[in-house]
């Protein structure tokens, strides 16, 4: 397991891909791609946690957790700024996405 991941994968019910938690007091956006120019599906609620399929390259956004242009495959073709998500690492926690 990639190093950040152990503690947060023990916490992730089961889903067999490590959870983290969102950045608290955020409602973040979940889009069909990684990046900002990718439609909205849904918001996530405040205290959500998200199981992290897989990482690729996208837009670079600035949330609580820094600048970085990785963005969370959270299932279906969906995805979340890894500057939102507290992984515990500025690198990628996940395999790259295909």
């Amino acid at each position: 397991m990639l190093a950040g991941a152990s503690e947060a994968a023990a916490a992730g019910g089961g889903s067999g891909f490590p959870t983290f938690p969102v950045a608290p007091g955020y409602r973040v956006n979940v889009r069909r791609g990684p990046g900002t120019n990718y439609g909205v599906v849904r918001v996530l609620p405040l205290g959500a946690y998200v199981s992290i399929q897989c990482q690729c390259e996208g837009t670079k956004v600035s949330g609580p957790y820094g600048t970085s242009n990785i963005w969370d495959c959270i299932g279906n073709g969906e995805f979340v700024a890894d500057a939102y998500v507290k992984t515990g690492s500025d690198g990628y926690v996940a395999t790259r996405c295909a």
